[in-house]
Order: C-alpha cells, then sequence, then structure tokens
C-alpha cells in the first residue's frame, strides 16, 4: 500500500466493515470522517482510561491490542465499553494484512463486549513491522475504583494462573520452527496455545466482588516488576516466597533455553491481587475455573524481599523485559 493515509475505500471495507460488536453507551463511534467519539455515563459512573503500544510482536497484534487494554481496565474494576485504534503499517504492507488484524480486534472485542469507537489507520516508511496504539475507556461506579496503589500493610498477594503467559505464547509463535527442533511438539502446542488465558477481565471481576484492595496486569517487566510497582506505588514493603508462584512446565522450557528469567517475563493474564482474606479470594477464583495461590504478604516498611531455599533477596525496580533478548 501507498505511504499515507489510508484510502477511504480501502478504510470502509478492510477496516469499517470488519468491526461488528456495538455497545449501548456509545453515542458517536467510529464512522469515516468522525475524529472524536462520545460515550454516554449514568450519572453514578466515572470514566477509566488506559492506553499501550504493541510493538512486541506482528503476530495476533489486533488480538493483542483488545486484550491488553481490557486487562488494564479490569485490573481497575472498571467495566470495557470502547476502544480507539492507530494502527501503522510499513509500505510493503498488504490490504490483506489490515483486514486481517481488524479481524483479530473485531474478534476479541466479541469475546470482550467492547465496541472500538475511532482510530487513525496508516501507511509510514517509519515502522518496518505493524504497530498498534490502542487507548481504553472503560466505566465504573462512582468511588468504586481499584488502584495498583491501594494495598495494605499485612494483605495477602494472589497471584492468578501462571506467570510468564503472554511471553510463552509470544516466543513459541514467533520461534516456532527452532523450538520444534528441540523440544516434543506437544512442548511448542501447549506453549502456543497458552494465548488462550491472556484475558484477566474474569479475575478482576471475580477479585473486584471479593473486596480486593488493589490490582495489577503483570505485563513487562514480569512478576518482579509488578511486585515492585504494587509496592512502590501503594508504599508498603513485601515478602515473597518464590517456590509459591505459580509456572508452567512450558515456560519453565522455553525459559531455560533462551537463558531467560521467567520472573521478569511478561506475564498478561496473570493478575497480582493484593486483599485481606487471601483464601478466600482463591477459593472464589478456583470456582470459578481460574487458578490462583497466595504468593506473599505486604509488610510495613519499604524492604521487598523474595525467599527461596532458605535464602532472600531484595527486588529491584523493574528491567527491560526478558522477551526483547529473544525477539
Amino acid at each position: 500500500m501507498e505511504i499515507g493515509k489510508i484510502p477511504e475505500n480501502i478504510l470502509k471495507r478492510s477496516v469499517m466493515r470488519q468491526l461488528k460488536t456495538k455497545r449501548a453507551e456509545v453515542v458517536v463511534g467510529s464512522s469515516v470522517g468522525e475524529d472524536c467519539a462520545a460515550i454516554r455515563l449514568e450519572a453514578d459512573e466515572e470514566f477509566v482510561l488506559s492506553t499501550d503500544p504493541i510493538t512486541g510482536t506482528a503476530k495476533d497484534i489486533g488480538k493483542l491490542a483488545v486484550l491488553v487494554t481490557t486487562n488494564d481496565l479490569a485490573s481497575a474494576g472498571a467495566t470495557p465499553v470502547g476502544i480507539m485504534l492507530t494502527v501503522l503499517l510499513p509500505p510493503d504492507s498488504e490490504e490483506a494484512t489490515l483486514r486481517e488484524i481488524m479481524q483479530q480486534v473485531n474478534a476479541a472485542c466479541e469475546v470482550a463486549d467492547i465496541q472500538v469507537i475511532g482510530g487513525h489507520t496508516e501507511v509510514t516508511d517509519v515502522v518496518n513491522q505493524p504497530v498498534i496504539s490502542v487507548t481504553g475507556v472503560g466505566k465504573v461506579k462512582r468511588g468504586g475504583m481499584i488502584s495498583t496503589g491501594g494495598a495494605k500493610p499485612g494483605m495477602d498477594l494472589v497471584a492468578t494462573k501462571w506467570i510468564g503467559i503472554e511471553g510463552t505464547a509470544i516466543i513459541a509463535k514467533e520461534k516456532e520452527a527452532e523450538l520444534r527442533a528441540k523440544f516434543p511438539d506437544v512442548i511448542v502446542d501447549a506453549a502456543k496455545a497458552m494465548d488462550q488465558y491472556l484475558s484477566v477481565q474474569k479475575d478482576g471481576q471475580i477479585a473486584a466482588a471479593c473486596g480486593a484492595a488493589a490490582m495489577h496486569d503483570v505485563t513487562e517487566g514480569g512478576i518482579f516488576g509488578a511486585l515492585w510497582e504494587m509496592a512502590e506505588a501503594s508504599h508498603v514493603g513485601l515478602q515473597v516466597e518464590l517456590s509459591r508462584i505459580p509456572i508452567r512446565q512450558e515456560t519453565v522450557e522455553i525459559c531455560e533455553f533462551y537463558d531467560l528469567n521467567p520472573y521478569q517475563l511478561i506475564s498478561s493474564g496473570c493478575m497480582l491481587i493484593a486483599t485481606a482474606d487471601g483464601n478466600g479470594l482463591v477459593h472464589a477464583l478456583e470456582e470459578a475455573g481460574i487458578g490462583a495461590a497466595i504468593i506473599g504478604r505486604t509488610t510495613e516498611g519499604r524492604d521487598r524481599v523474595v525467599s527461596y531455599d532458605g535464602e532472600t533477596r531484595f527486588l529491584e525496580p523493574p528491567k527491560s523485559d526478558e522477551f526483547h533478548k529473544v525477539l
């Protein structure tokens, strides 16, 4: 496609026609010539906003764009309503690529019950692979937002599902041939299929209903990064037991093969939650079919300590995510 704004005929057939999910709150949504969207809220509701780029992989980028923002909104205890997308494509892109991205977006929107309310699509030589910047719009009852900084000393720390979900799935897809030469097909297939667990919408809904004090979607920087950020935002310390952090064998195998630290690997699909009743929350999550484990507690002071086999280490501020070493 030619450099510049996507032509109207391509915009209509490969973008607009692919988007079918609608929300009653949307007054003005995505349309040719519309630069702004409008959403109606009830008197007792508030907006919750989130923004992220998808740059690490081009595979399933449309799906990831929706999941990343709905996960952020879920971490705030919010109901997702709409997203706005800026899609940047390199000049060698075919129209079929754009159509496939938007079909991925629509499929993920249908699952999450969220509408694309606006955006911009452009071909530019400043990118060498598709890039999406996504802004999510959600709503929450007034005073009901849950922040990352709501943890208090003496609370349980709960992690849902497993760490490394997103990183494992991305690496398995990007490096599939290389991994199949090393591992049995069952390992690689299972690793690729981990992307089915990327959403934390249900995790967040259950945690909010159980009175969670703080929630954080475990993304870049992995569980160590999420723990640090929650502690920093909440002004608390941490005592975490490494052996309690749930991890899949596929993640272990791939991380050992590429010499990656799984505790610093992007982990969308895993939610970190601070709560006064960790056992009650774990039980509620497991009743809904979501695995979870208490991995530690918040403490007074500012020490962020991780223990394993009688030894301890102190957490440090998040560094570059481990998956960048592979991709």
